[in-house]
């Protein structure tokens, strides 16, 4: 029976190494939050519609909602929570709040891993471009105008690099 098997997982997460017995249905947004407490990252619409999962893989945003934890293996994964240096918050958790970016907060972490990667991406040429490579991030407060605003502020400074 597969619902019986479980598999040795050994997962870099936020730069540390984590090691972990799981089915390997599991989806990395299961093992974040429910295995290692890092709740930071959001189960929304558990489809991968809603981006409130979002995270890096190696750098790259991936929905953690649709992604199997044992495809992680050996793969550095990065949290809202592993974006902080210590009491130093990264620039976009810094702009976010300072262009008050976020109403309920419950989308606040996965759109502040998009608009790192796509900062990253050097996708920050317009508000246009941003929307769009935002898109894949819902905030039903409708704090767009905002969101933007902070990643042109941090794109702006060339942080977030």
């Amino acid at each position: 029976m597969v619902g019986d098997q479980v598999v040795d997982v050994r997962l870099t997460v936020n730069g540390r190494a984590e090691r972990l017995r799981l089915d390997p249905r599991v989806t990395l947004l299961d093992a974040l939050r429910e295995r290692l407490g890092l709740t930071g990252s959001k189960k929304g619409c558990d489809r991968g519609q809603c981006g409130a999962c979002t995270v890096h893989v190696d750098g790259r945003r991936v929905l953690s909602c649709l992604t199997l934890a044992v495809t992680t293996v050996g793969r550095q994964v990065t949290t809202v929570e592993g974006l902080a240096a210590g009491d130093r918050l990264h620039p976009m958790q810094q702009a976010f709040i300072d262009c008050d970016a976020f109403q309920c907060g419950f989308c606040t972490s996965g759109q502040i891993m998009s608009a790192v990667a796509l900062a990253a991406e050097g996708h920050t040429g317009s508000d246009d471009e941003i929307r769009e490579h935002m898109s894949g991030n819902i905030c039903r407060c409708g704090a767009y105008e905002h969101i933007v605003a902070a990643v042109k502020t941090v794109a702006g400074d060339g942080a977030g690099r």
